[in-house]
This record gives C-alpha cells, sequence and structure tokens, in this order.
C-alpha cells in the first residue's frame, strides 16, 4: 500500500490533453501509448449488442408500479448486479432539464482556457480539482483524459477554493445535482438492500452520512485511439456511481463481462449505474463490482459526469451477517471505510487490485 503523500508526489511533466489535441503531434507523447497488452481493441463487434446486453432498470416500475411490475423488476435489479454489476436507470425522477444543466457547464468548464481551468490545480496525490488523478510516479502511464473533481458531501470533505466561479452557475448546478443524485442513490440502496432479502433501509442505516463527489472526465478526440487509454481500467471504491454521459458524444465506457470489453452506449436520458468495491464487500461477494475503463475516439469528444457515493468515513465495514453462512463463508475482513478509502486514492487505478486490502485469506506479496 502506498504511504498518503506527505511529502510532495514527483509524477513529472503531465500534458494537458486539450491542449495537446490543439497542438496537433506528429506522434502521441509516449507517456500516453500503452503497452500492447493494454491497448483497446476498436473493433465494432460488440457495439450492436450493446444496447440489448447491459441491463435496464424502470425506477417507476419500482417506486410505484403494480405488485407485478415490482417484482418482475426487483428481479431485474438482482440479476443486473449479480451478473453484470452494472445497469442503466430510466425513469430515474432527475428532472432532464437539470441533466442538460449539468452537461453545460461541464462542458463550459473543460472549454475556458488552461490558465484559468489551473487556478483549481490537482496536487500531485489527491482527487480533488482539475487534472489527472491516480498518478504517483514520473514514468506511470497517463490516461488521455482532463479531469475535474469535487467533494460534495459531507461539507466538511469540501476544498472551497477549488470550486470554480466560471462558468456562470457552475457551483449552484453542483449542488442542484448533487442533491437529486443523493436521493436517486438512496432509493437504489433501499430496493438493492430488498432485492438482497433485506430491510430496505439496511444501508442507509449502515452508511451514516453518505461521503458524495462528483468528477467530471473530458476525453478529446485522440489521433491513435489504438494506442491509449481514456481511463485505466479499475472498479469502484463507492457503494453505488452513478454516470451521466454527455449527449453526441462519442461511446467511450466499456466493462469486462466474461474476459471480454463490452461497450456501453446509454440510452437517451439513462443513467448508467454500477455496484462499487463497498457493495462487493457488504454482500460478501454476491453483488460484485466490475472492472470498467474509457477508451477514445479519432474525430468524437465525450463529456461524462461521475458521482461516487459511499459509506461515512467513519463506519466499520464488512459482510452483512444474514448474507454469510456455511455454503457462503465470510471473504472479506471488517474495516473502516475511511482507511479503505484512504488506500483507494493512494493507489494507482489497476483492475480491481484495490479490493484485495479487504479479502480474507490472501497471500500477501511485495509486488
Amino acid at each position: 500500500m502506498a504511504p498518503v503523500p506527505l511529502s510532495p508526489v514527483n509524477v513529472g511533466h503531465i500534458d494537458d490533453v486539450q491542449e495537446l489535441r490543439k497542438a496537433k503531434p506528429t506522434k502521441i507523447p509516449e507517456r500516453f501509448v500503452r503497452d500492447e497488452t493494454e491497448r483497446p481493441s476498436l473493433s465494432k463487434t460488440n457495439l450492436s449488442s450493446a444496447y440489448e446486453t447491459i441491463p435496464v432498470v424502470d425506477l417507476s416500475k419500482l417506486v410505484k408500479g403494480s405488485q407485478d411490475e415490482f417484482q418482475k423488476e426487483i428481479s431485474k435489479l438482482a440479476v443486473s448486479c449479480e451478473e453484470w454489476g452494472f445497469f442503466q436507470v430510466i425513469n430515474h425522477g432527475i428532472d432532464l432539464d437539470l441533466l442538460e444543466s449539468i452537461e453545460k457547464v461541464g462542458k463550459e468548464f473543460f472549454m475556458l482556457p488552461l490558465e484559468e481551468k489551473q487556478k483549481y490545480p490537482m496536487a500531485p496525490g489527491t482527487v480533488q480539482g482539475y487534472g489527472q488523478a491516480f498518478v504517483f510516479s514520473e514514468d506511470q502511464k497517463l490516461d488521455w483524459c482532463n479531469m475535474f473533481a469535487l467533494g460534495v458531501e459531507p461539507h466538511f470533505i469540501r476544498v472551497p477554493k477549488l470550486w470554480p466561479t466560471k462558468p456562470h452557475k457552475f457551483s449552484e448546478t453542483v449542488e442542484e445535482y448533487s442533491r437529486e443524485v443523493r436521493r436517486l442513490c438512496q432509493k437504489l440502496l433501499s430496493f438493492i438492500a430488498m432485492s438482497l432479502g433485506l430491510n430496505k433501509d439496511t444501508f442507509e442505516e449502515m452508511f451514516g452520512v453518505a461521503v458524495q463527489a462528483v468528477r467530471m472526465n473530458y476525453y478529446p478526440p485522440c489521433p491513435r485511439p489504438d494506442l491509449v487509454l481514456g481511463l485505466s481500467p479499475h472498479s469502484d471504491g463507492s457503494a453505488l456511481t452513478v454516470l451521466q454521459q454527455g449527449k453526441g458524444s462519442s461511446v467511450g465506457l466499456q466493462i469486462l463481462k466474461d474476459n471480454t470489453w463490452v461497450p456501453v452506449q446509454p440510452l437517451p436520458n439513462a443513467l448508467v449505474i454500477n455496484v462499487g468495491d463497498t457493495i462487493e464487500v457488504l454482500t460478501n461477494g454476491r453483488y460484485q463490482s466490475v472492472e470498467h475503463r474509457a477508451v477514445t475516439d479519432k474525430e468524437k469528444d465525450r463529456l461524462s459526469i461521475v458521482t461516487f457515493y459511499a459509506p461515512s468515513y467513519d463506519i466499520e465495514l464488512g459482510p452483512i451477517p444474514q448474507l454469510v453462512n456455511g455454503n457462503l463463508p465470510c471473504k472479506y475482513k471488517r474495516y473502516s471505510h475511511g482507511e479503505y478509502s484512504k488506500h483507494y486514492v493512494t493507489n494507482k487505478l489497476q483492475g480491481k487490485k484495490t479490493l484485495e486490502f479487504a479479502k480474507i485469506n490472501q497471500t500477501q506479496n511485495s509486488s
């Protein structure tokens, strides 16, 4: 486990990918070029089936459907979490104008001059501000992505100087959007609890004052999308992650399903939900977090707005007792969520490796 950065982390020179794009380089800088085993296959073979395969959950049927509709939808939710770790939610109750507004201010922020964006720098070894997160050495490969991330709730995790004054109404829109997404996460977690045969308030009561953060990812077009990754493969340390993709964006999100990278094209006005490591631990592995990554496109840019929802840092977590028995022995140790969060944000993104921290009887190695 990497130590928490107490002194500056030496990350070397990090090119801003939007500025790189403007400069039209004849070749991709070496730090962005992936080893051959990591390079994305840009075959379209899975694309046509992406709509059909990623499960779609209709929240309105869970909230106000008939008994029959509710049972069908809760079963679909269970299958989504158990077999995919991902689903799209439609009729989620968030005003579509608000989705447009957050997308608008997000895009406007990334279109600001570099010197304006650099007023809100993401310090090396941290995860709030503008820049690239999860970079810990000067020889680490970089993602073809600019990020802007903010801690939202509870208020003590906020860094006020990183909340931008431009574009107009950016902060107010993030506040309103985050309130609505928080409500959505609470609803989804109550139905996820019910799908496991648990009391609907199980997660709400366990989480305390939930931690919430928002991150905007901007992927400019890349002249060689076959050589780079927009975002390295990883699972999320959260309980739930909510992803909104900008309208008209390229297909960028891919999830690892049966050892194949499957592209996800969000349905219009849907939000993409994925199960994080925290839910995997709490459900004793019944619902598993899934590795995912982002790829780039030669012609089109992509904007995504991602919300991470997780328990309070001072909560101790471990498998829920009802989900541990003789047939399903306990797979994960108990730990403080704050301890796990610190472990997650001080390591580079590397598949599901971070979750090794929580597993019981894992062979410890020094690699």
